[in-house]
């Protein structure tokens, strides 16, 4: 097999040559670091929703998309003369070689727990050795991850120095102690719709109901994102199936009052549970 031939020399010639001046796609050689990021927030998404759906063909060709990103974002900083594939490639090699001492090196872990904590040890050293002065346990989450997902790293960092419930009893506890909250800033924001301040603090208590989801997430060792997915797949599916069964009767959905709507949606609801069984 010649280099040429080689599927990821083939990918990086291909992403070169989409990126000539001399003979590229125009849409390619207009794209930057920041209007190609949305594509790979994306495409890592869809990668998560073909696992979701065990569906092996889509998940190779979803992988391969994300690679592409990967490929993308290498071909752009070589342009500029500050990396290339090769140095992304040796830069994680190196990384998983350093952060893995239990594998690679002479520091044996027995449990994953103590992988962890090894991690994280390591990454502290690692940022402590590029000049980064924040000790926090909570130090280098990035601010760009989705905030459900930073909220679980926050979490997971609190419990990993000892800050964590004991058990998902008295999260739950805590999710009723917000909801009373927020129930309270409603009826604030209702006697005074004007009030601005009504309204933050509206959003805070909100806030604080989504972090309390996903700390309970956390202890019930759920995904909240594949939570959410299969909460959003439940929810679109009952809806069209009310929407065919209003048709299959003549009606427009739209067309129809509330209750009436909700009929729909219970039967839809028993159709799918009697499928099931």
């Amino acid at each position: 097999m010649t280099e040429a031939d080689h599927p990821m020399q083939r990918l990086l010639a291909i992403m070169a040559k989409l990126r000539d001046p001399d003979g590229g796609c125009p849409w390619d050689l207009e794209q930057d670091f920041s209007t190609i990021a949305p594509y790979t927030i994306e495409e890592a998404y869809e990668v998560a929703d073909a696992i979701d759906r065990n569906d092996m063909p889509a998940l190779k060709d979803e992988l391969g998309d994300l690679l592409l990103q990967v490929v993308f974002h290498a071909q752009m900083a070589d342009e500029q003369g500050a990396f290339g594939f090769a140095d992304v490639a040796a830069a994680i090699s190196d990384k998983m070689v350093r952060r893995h001492p239990h594998v690679f090196g002479d520091d044996r872990q027995g449990t994953a727990e103590g992988v962890l904590r090894s991690w994280d040890e390591i990454k502290r050293a690692e940022r402590a050795g590029a000049g980064d002065t924040d000790t926090s346990a909570l130090a280098g989450i990035a601010r760009g991850l989705p905030e459900w997902q930073r909220a679980v790293k926050l979490q997971h960092r609190a419990a990993r120095v000892g800050f964590d419930w004991p058990s998902p009893a008295p999260v739950i506890a805590k999710l009723h102690e917000e909801i009373g909250e927020v129930q309270d800033e409603f009826a604030a924001v209702a006697a005074n719709p004007g009030d601005a301040r009504a309204r933050d603090r509206l959003e805070d208590e909100l806030g604080d109901v989504l972090f309390v989801c996903a700390n309970l997430a956390r202890h019930a060792k759920v995904d909240v994102g594949s939570a959410l997915r299969r909460a959003n797949a439940k929810f679109e599916r009952r809806f069209r199936t009310m929407e065919q069964l209003a048709q299959a009767d003549g009606v427009r959905l739209q067309d129809l009052p509330l209750d009436v709507q909700e009929d729909y949606w219970m039967r839809a609801k028993r159709g799918e549970r009697a499928a099931a069984e």
